[in-house]
């Protein structure tokens, strides 16, 4: 999670905005993480439990699921 320190948010407010769209981004008050800021979405989804996120155990991943991670890991590791 990308960190901004308190004492920087008023010279770098455009950057911080920027990054919150992307994911959320921790504010730190000596180096402690203190706040979050997000978008309204990701928050919205988060308290009302709509999220995509979903958990598998390796040994029961579905087939194609575990198709889909392999590739997603030999990109990464390539740089694709």
């Amino acid at each position: 999670m990308k960190q901004f320190p308190a004492k920087d948010i008023a010279r770098n407010t455009t950057d911080l905005w920027t990054a919150a769209t992307l994911a959320p981004v921790t504010i730190t008050k000596h180096r402690k993480a203190r706040f979050v800021v997000m978008s309204v979405e990701r928050y919205e989804a988060l308290v009302s439990g709509a999220t995509s996120q979903f958990s598998v155990d390796v040994a029961n991943m579905p087939e194609e699921l575990g198709a889909l991670f392999d590739t997603g890991v030999k990109n990464h590791f390539r740089g694709s």
